[in-house]
């Protein structure tokens, strides 16, 4: 009877360890964490969309971040606004690259005046103003707003995040739900201390 209770037990350890692996060694390997989430927005929601099928044959590289339209966009850590521009694929977008081979890229950014689906926004309504490429940014600091700019018209407002370490694209999932969840408990420790 024991020796069956130990085999359950060991059983069903191994099956949670398989589950938190991945997040806990993401953590404990890189030693990167973000100190912000990607958006302000209290109500932005995000699943774990690493390599699904896109169009073309492509597989997705990055997590969708969906919040309200407008929503300011910030840093996510400290960092270098290595490149700012605008494609047919990524709509307009901001590159910021990090300490220790670490970047983070911000895709499908506002492309609509205020209160429309235009798509006639010019870049004052995507980039925060000012923001240059080679300038150092805070974490924290707005760097744009949540559109649907590139390919991602008409879909709904999001932001394509993504993370890359030595010039390879990493699933950001974990890092986003861990920065989440650390800003979810800040809002929540917040409310209670009124």
């Amino acid at each position: 009877m024991y020796r069956s209770l130990i085999v359950t037990f060991v059983a069903v350890a191994v099956s949670c360890t398989t589950l938190i692996a991945p997040a806990a060694a993401a953590a404990a390997d890189d030693a990167f964490a973000l100190t912000y989430f990607p958006t302000k927005d209290v109500m932005a929601h995000f699943s774990n969309d690493w390599g699904n099928a896109r169009s073309g044959g492509r597989h997705h590289q990055g997590t969708d971040v969906f919040a309200e339209k407008h929503s300011p966009l910030v840093a996510v850590a400290d960092g270098f606004v290595t490149a700012i521009g605008d494609s047919n694929r990524s709509g307009y977008y901001v590159r910021i690259e990090h300490r220790d081979g670490w970047e983070s890229w911000y895709m499908h950014l506002n492309n609509d005046t205020p209160g429309t689906d235009d798509g006639a926004g010019a870049p004052e309504f995507a980039y925060a103003a000012d923001l240059e490429v080679g300038m150092y940014i805070a974490a924290g600091t707005v760097i744009g707003y949540v559109g649907d700019s590139g390919n991602a018209e008409g879909s709904s407002a999001h932001t394509h995040f993504e993370l890359h370490h030595g010039n390879r694209a990493v699933n950001p999932y974990h890092y986003l739900a861990d920065a989440h969840h650390r800003w979810m408990r800040y809002l929540d420790l917040r409310d209670e201390a009124r």
